[in-house]
């Protein structure tokens, strides 16, 4: 079933994002709020976390906190909303292009990688899903 509609966050799902950017941003020593506003501040913290293994296949809620951070990232750079999806796969956080149907769900974009043992490489991943988004906005009729 595709996605048609979506709602707004919850103070609750607020309050999560904000909980798991503050744990992305505690990788920084000094300055953090100011280190992880621009883009590469957010790609580089997650580049440094997964490049230095400092969270484990079995950290589900740590790899998916990071994918708020690629999920802020993506966000900033093709200014998406984050919204809540009801979809046959529950209730899920999203990003969605506004003006369009494209919705993108980045808490899992690490975590599903580095759960199969795979190697990821954030700006790599970042590039590819902006590659795709733009291509899947700007091909609709």
């Amino acid at each position: 079933m595709a996605v048609t509609e979506h709602t707004a966050l919850t103070e609750g799902d607020i309050a999560s994002l904000d909980m798991a950017r503050n744990w992305v941003r505690g990788h920084f020593t000094e300055d953090a709020d100011v280190r992880y506003a621009p883009l590469e501040g957010k790609l580089g913290v997650l580049d440094g976390i997964l490049q230095n293994q400092w969270v484990g296949p079995a950290e589900t809620n740590k790899l998916q906190w990071m994918g708020v951070a690629l999920g802020d990232a993506l966000a900033q750079k093709l200014m998406l909303d984050w919204v809540v999806v009801d979809d046959e796969h529950g209730r899920t956080i999203s990003l969605h292009w506004p003006g369009t149907k494209i919705y993108c769900h980045p808490l899992t974009m690490i975590s599903k990688r580095v759960e199969k043992g795979d190697t990821v490489d954030v700006h790599e991943l970042f590039d590819l899903v902006c590659e795709r988004l733009s291509e899947m906005a700007f091909s609709a009729k």
